[in-house]
C-alpha cells in the first residue's frame, strides 16, 4: 500500500498533494468547529498560515542549495527582527520603513555569516546556524537589555493584521507578492540556476562555472532577510515582544518546506510546494485545537502526520538519485 501512494506522490508531485490535503483538512475544521465552512474561516487560516510561509521561504532557499542545508537561526532572527522594528519605531509610523530596513540589514547580515562560515570554513551547516541562533540570543539580550521599550506603530496594524480589502488582511497580500517573487527568483534568474545546481551537485556545478561559494552566502543571506522580514509582520499581529517569540517557527518553518516536497539533499523543491505546506501545518493545528485536545496529544498528532506524509514522499535521497 505505501509502495502504490508513493507511485501515486510521484505522478501528481507532493506540492499539489499537499494542497489537497490542506483543502480536505479545511472543510474538515469547518465542520468540526462549527458544522459548516465560511469565507472568514478561510481568511483566518490563510492568515495564519502567511506568517510561517513567510518565514519557511527563506528555508525553502537554503534547503533547496543542498549541502545539508537547514537554518536554525530563523527562529532567533524572526524575534530580533521583531524587537528591534519595536523599539526603534517606536510606535511612530514615519520610523516604519527606517526600522523595517534596520530589521532586514541585520537578518541578511545573520544569513551571510552562516554562509560565510558554511563556504568557507566548512562548518557543517546545523552547527553553523544553530551556534549563530546562540550568537542572535546574546545580541537580544544585549540590545534589550531585559526590558521591552518600544509600541507598534498603529499603520503596522492597520495595513498587516486589519482586514483590507475582500476581508483580507494586508499579510496575505504581502504573501502573494513574496510568492510571485520567489517564482520569478527561483525559476526566472540566474542564482536560482545556479541554486538548484548547486543543490544537485556541488563539485559538477563549480566545473560548470558556478560560483559555489557566493550561492551558498547569499541563500543564508536571504534566509535571514526573510526570517527578518517574517519578524516584521508577526510583530504586527502579536502587537508586542517577548524573548523567543520567533521560536515556534523554527521547526515548522522546515516541516513546511519537506510537507511540500522539497527535497532535504537539495536540487529540487518549489514555493509552491511550501505554500502548501504551510497550509496543511497551520490547518493540522487549526483542527487539533478545535478537537480540544491536550497539547500532548496534539504534538504527538502532529509529529506522527508529518511522519506519514514524508513517508508517502518516499525516501527523498534515494528518489533523486
Amino acid at each position: 500500500m505505501m509502495k502504490n501512494m508513493s507511485q501515486m506522490t510521484s505522478r501528481i508531485g507532493p506540492p499539489l498533494i499537499a494542497l489537497i490535503l490542506a483543502v480536505i483538512l479545511f472543510f474538515s475544521g469547518g465542520l468540526i468547529r462549527s458544522g459548516f465552512v465560511s469565507y472568514a474561516q478561510a481568511i483566518n487560516i490563510v492568515r495564519l498560515a502567511s506568517f510561517l510561509g513567510i518565514i519557511a521561504a527563506g528555508q525553502t532557499i537554503v534547503i533547496i542549495s543542498g549541502g545539508e542545508g537547514i537554518d536554525l537561526s530563523v527562529g532567533a532572527v524572526v524575534t530580533l527582527s521583531a524587537i528591534l522594528v519595536y523599539r526603534y519605531s517606536d510606535g511612530q509610523n514615519l520610523l516604519i520603513l527606517p526600522a523595517l530596513l534596520l530589521a532586514l540589514a541585520v537578518g541578511a547580515g545573520v544569513g551571510s555569516l552562516n554562509g560565510l562560515g558554511i563556504a568557507f570554513l566548512g562548518i557543517p551547516p546545523l552547527i553553523m546556524t544553530l551556534a549563530m541562533a546562540g550568537v542572535v540570543e546574546g545580541l537580544i539580550l544585549i540590545v534589550t537589555q531585559g526590558q521591552f521599550i518600544g509600541d507598534v506603530p498603529p499603520a503596522m496594524t492597520a495595513y498587516i493584521s486589519n482586514p483590507l480589502v475582500f476581508r483580507m488582511p494586508g499579510v496575505i497580500f504581502l504573501w502573494m507578492l513574496l510568492a510571485l517573487g520567489m517564482w520569478l527568483l527561483l525559476e526566472r534568474t540566474a542564482f536560482g540556476k545556479h541554486l538548484f545546481a548547486i543543490g544537485v551537485n556541488r563539485t559538477t556545478a563549480r566545473l560548470s562555472g558556478v560560483g559555489v561559494d557566493l550561492t551558498v552566502i547569499l541563500a543564508y543571506a536571504l534566509s535571514g532577510m526573510l526570517a527578518a522580514f517574517g519578524g516584521f509582520t508577526v510583530l504586527a499581529f502579536a502587537q508586542n515582544v517577548f524573548l523567543r517569540l520567533g521560536d515556534r517557527y523554527l521547526f515548522p518553518s522546515i516541516a513546511a518546506v519537506v510537507v511540500g516536497g522539497t527535497i532535504l539533499a537539495g536540487g529540487k523543491g518549489s514555493y509552491f510546494g511550501t505554500i502548501s505546506g504551510a497550509l496543511v501545518l497551520t490547518l493540522i493545528t487549526s483542527l487539533l485545537t478545535a478537537m480540544q485536545l491536550p497539547e500532548a496529544y496534539r504534538q504527538i498528532i502532529l509529529g506522527a502526520t508529518l511522519l506519514v506524509l514524508i513517508s508517502v514522499y518516499g525516501r527523498q535521497r534515494a528518489l533523486r538519485e
